[in-house]
């Protein structure tokens, strides 16, 4: 059940906490508070009092004509060390709080269409988060700081303005689903090819125009019709051209083996005619 709070019960911590929920299908048993914007014109600094919430929403809903969205969230946010879950999809956000990085017991992070480039100083501190969307922003550079951490599983990072990925994206070792649809990247680091633990890694509607010579270690990637549109399609790929992508890792593999095989050849002659 969620709830929408309006301005009339929000006006202290008490109020509030009659709001707060327990039996969300998705959070059930977490002490969960959900704030809409369609009734707000202003954030109740009530609910930084309240140490025990264990899930917030400060998410509007999906609508042009919403009365309030946030544009920086308060430093008070510090304050709430048992949150597990933060929800803040859709504000107009261009800075995240550095006292985010306090919230220790974080495991879910929803950062999804604001307007951010960059993580605050110290959001490597956030060792429990396990999923981190960060959809629909500015990012330009990949945030290293994402690399410490080692138990995150879920990244989504499409719609951003990403040209490459660090070459330490492979310390993430946990990370079963890897989301970067519709950015610019133009080339993938050998190292992503160690990240064998992927299941779900989508680049369509990129720059690529070839992948790295192991791209076939990745074999548990899914490669279900449901998601071919979204794991290569939309690039200008060469090597291996996307017919050959559509097929499946084993074809992507083979191709790259025989291409390589192939180069390896050539070179052996130009050498032998050398002499």
């Amino acid at each position: 059940m969620a709830y929408i709070c309006t301005p009339r019960n929000l006006s202290d911590a008490r109020s509030l906490r009659r709001l707060i929920e327990t039996e969300d299908p998705i959070y059930y048993g977490l002490k969960k508070l959900k704030i809409r914007g369609r009734d707000l014109n202003e954030l109740p600094r009530s609910i930084f009092s309240i140490l025990e919430l264990e899930v917030l929403e400060l998410s509007p809903e999906r609508e042009a004509c919403l009365d309030f969205k946030l544009p920086k969230l308060p430093p008070a946010i510090g304050k709430l060390i048992n949150l597990k879950v933060l929800i803040l999809d859709t504000n107009e956000m261009q800075t995240l709080a550095t006292e985010v990085t306090l919230l220790v017991s974080l495991e879910r992070l929803a950062l999804s269409n604001n307007h951010l480039s960059s993580l605050p100083n110290g959001f490597k501190n956030l060792t429990n988060l396990k999923s981190l969307h960060l959809s629909n922003n500015e990012f330009e550079d990949f945030p290293l700081e994402l690399c410490d951490l080692e138990n995150l599983e879920f990244l989504d990072m499409c719609d951003n303005l990403l040209e490459e990925l660090p070459h330490q994206i492979s310390n993430m070792k946990n990370l079963h689903t890897l989301l970067l649809c519709f950015n610019r990247l133009r080339t993938l680091p050998d190292s992503i090819c160690q990240m064998t633990e992927l299941r779900c890694l989508w680049l369509g509607n990129n720059m690529l125009q070839s992948l790295p010579k192991n791209f076939g270690q990745l074999r548990n990637i899914d490669w279900d019709w449901r998601y071919i549109s979204s794991l290569l399609e939309g690039n200008p790929l060469v090597r291996p051209p996307i017919e050959v992508c559509r097929l499946g890792m084993n074809a992507i593999d083979k191709y790259l083996n025989r291409d390589m095989g192939n180069l390896t050849t050539r070179s052996s002659a130009s050498s032998g005619n050398s002499w």
